[in-house]
């Protein structure tokens, strides 16, 4: 017997419509909201989550007449179950696009890789690839982490490496660190800038969620060196950064990628005394069978790998 007909053999014997009720009861812990939800009977609901149990042998939920919660062992159950649904969902989908003829492949991406070398490499994959169908998902690089482990994206450009057994990463860009100022700036002229020359400036950085990682960053290439970073603005993105540094706010340190942007009234000057950089990487499941990851995955072998020095 195969590797699956083992699995199956000791597979509890409860269906797709259990697992969905569960889900919907696991989401609204209301009986009589979740039959709601699904047209139905909460006398229905009831049945079908006791038949659920009976078939896996565990209690998955506390009722009594004020609550209902999941146990402990329904919490473990419903987000393996979330997980099957989006597998399934994924299954369903690249049938569809393998009887049209398509392929797809879901990438994730951050302000760095846009701005950098991603859409010279996409350009080049969709000329030699052009039955693939390319899904684009902005997120920050610690949300790509977990959408690539719940299924939702196929590789994410992100950065750092992905640290988990079940990934794979490879080095795809690698950015110098580098100061955004106003040109009206008096260190908008110096020949030589070095970070501490900024100690004494007022920071706009980038918010806490989409650039959490980055921040962190940039707390420790300044605290090295005796500061902290005081900050006089947040911004939501890449435009708004630069757009706040241009109106003269403050300044801020950006990747070397920001010189792809050429937003007037921004000066992007090189850091001489940071050695350190901001590697991209490109990560993926090791398990997940997508063909069409399978032939990024060849793509990106075949591109010159960036040096780290």
């Amino acid at each position: 017997m195969d590797d699956f007909g083992a699995i199956a053999s000791k597979l509890p014997k409860f269906d797709v419509r259990q697992m969905r009720v569960f889900l919907y009861l696991a989401d609204e812990l209301h009986f009589g909201r979740a039959a709601t939800r699904l047209c139905t009977s909460q006398s229905a609901v009831s049945s079908t989550i006791h038949a659920l149990e009976d078939a896996v042998g565990i209690k998955l939920l506390e009722r009594s007449t004020r609550r209902v919660r999941l146990t402990e062992a329904g919490e473990a159950f419903a987000a393996e179950v979330r997980l099957a649904f989006s597998h399934m969902h994924r299954a369903s989908t690249a049938a569809q696009n393998a009887a049209e003829g398509k392929r797809r492949l879901r990438i994730g991406y951050n302000d760095f890789s846009i701005t950098g070398r991603l859409p010279v490499q996409l350009n080049k994959f969709r000329a030699a690839n052009p039955s693939i169908s390319l899904d684009l998902h902005f997120m920050p690089s610690s949300k790509q982490r977990n959408a690539l482990l719940e299924g939702k994206l196929d590789i994410g450009l992100l950065i750092g490496e992905f640290n988990t057994h079940t990934a794979a990463c490879r080095l795809v860009e690698v950015n110098d660190y580098v100061a955004l100022l106003p040109d009206t700036h008096r260190l908008a002229r110096v020949e030589s800038l070095r970070l501490i020359d900024l100690a004494e400036e007022s920071f706009v950085l980038g918010d806490e969620e989409a650039y959490s990682a980055f921040r962190q960053s940039i707390f420790e290439l300044c605290n090295n060196r005796g500061f902290h970073p005081r900050i006089e603005l947040i911004a939501s993105n890449t435009i708004g950064i630069f757009g706040m540094v241009a109106a003269g706010v403050g300044v801020s340190i950006f990747g070397s990628c920001g010189h792809n942007l050429r937003r007037a009234g921004v000066t992007v000057k090189t850091l001489d005394d940071v050695q350190e950089k901001i590697p991209i990487y490109a990560s993926w499941l090791t398990e997940n069978p997508s063909p069409a990851l399978s032939t990024f995955r060849d793509f990106l072998a075949a591109q010159e790998l960036p040096e780290m020095d």
